[in-house]
């Protein structure tokens, strides 16, 4: 079922390429062991990729709890998000999916609405999604004729200063450090099931320490990079990116979100002829007002 999941999937390019990429790994051997829902089989209009059942222990752990919504009828998703079998609501988590025109606007009304009822404060994001051309020319070629790519070849980087390598688990306390939303335990541990996980490269610096880093998550999405500030300015981040995605573009369905506003992430994924989905991917950071008020009462009260 999921293998005929992840052609069904293929239909609705580009809007449904992270589930469709998350069912892909689960095809795989699901290293992550999330699960999918859909509300009917095989006439599907609404699948769900939810974390596996261990990540629920500790409720303020977010970054495994992210749930995939890929609905052909957004305003009927509310009969799954209001199930507690589901989805528990006294948990932080995040909701993802993607944003086209009304239909959307539902979803998102579906989520306000549920939340509300359930005492939960929502903060939504507005992100680009981003699929590799490879990804798209196999998967929805008709979308490289909306778009003029420009060919331009990231820096060459010193190769003698700066040798390729992949991560290690040890190096993920530096990756945390530099992940904007890190910096914790949790976050640790999440990343260093990544490395675990996927192939995770980076460049090793003079001192033979990465000085910039690409991983891959449970989805297979590119995400948590960065470069160290004392390099920053030489194009390491785009010679990564552009050597990880050659590496493994033949493998794997690749893409990559980041929020509006990133402009950085922006100019390098422009610079890399990564394909604009011509929709938005949204996620909504949901949080329990109990857990809103046990964090403000820790720090001094309200």
């Amino acid at each position: 079922m999921l293998q005929m999941l992840e052609k069904y999937l293929v239909e609705h390019m580009p809007e449904s390429i992270k589930v469709y990429g998350t069912i892909f790994h689960m095809n795989h051997g699901n290293p992550f062991k999330v699960k999918a829902l859909v509300d009917k089989w095989p006439d599907f209009n609404t699948v769900v990729v939810l974390p596996q059942e261990q990540e629920m222990n500790d409720d303020l752990d977010h970054y495994p709890k992210t749930y995939q919504i890929f609905s052909k009828e957004p305003k009927n998703c509310q009969e799954f998000l209001d199930k507690p079998d589901d989805i528990n609501w006294k948990q932080h988590l995040q909701i993802q999916s993607k944003e086209s025109g009304v239909a959307q606007s539902s979803l998102n009304e579906v989520i306000q609405s549920v939340a509300a009822a359930k005492l939960v404060k929502v903060k939504k994001t507005q992100c680009i999604l981003y699929m590799m051309p490879m990804t798209v020319k196999k998967l929805v070629p008709s979308l490289l004729g909306t778009q003029h790519l420009k060919s331009e070849s990231p820096r060459i980087v010193n190769q003698e200063m700066f040798k390729l390598s992949l991560l290690d688990v040890a190096h993920a306390a530096l990756v945390n450090k530099f992940w904007g939303f890190g910096g914790n335990e949790r976050s640790q541990r999440f990343i260093e099931r990544c490395i675990r996980t996927f192939p995770t490269f980076c460049l090793l610096g003079p001192e033979k320490t990465p000085v910039t880093w690409v991983l891959m998550d449970y989805t297979g999405e590119l995400r948590v990079g960065a470069t160290v500030p004392e390099y920053h300015g030489l194009g390491l981040g785009s010679y990564l990116s552009h050597i990880q995605i050659q590496t493994l573009e033949n493998g794997f369905p690749l893409y990559c979100h980041t929020a509006k506003d990133n402009k950085a992430v922006h100019k390098i994924s422009l610079k890399l002829n990564y394909v604009t989905v011509p929709c938005d991917w949204n996620q909504w950071n949901c949080m329990p007002l109990s857990s809103c008020l046990s964090t403000q009462e820790s720090v001094g009260g309200l």
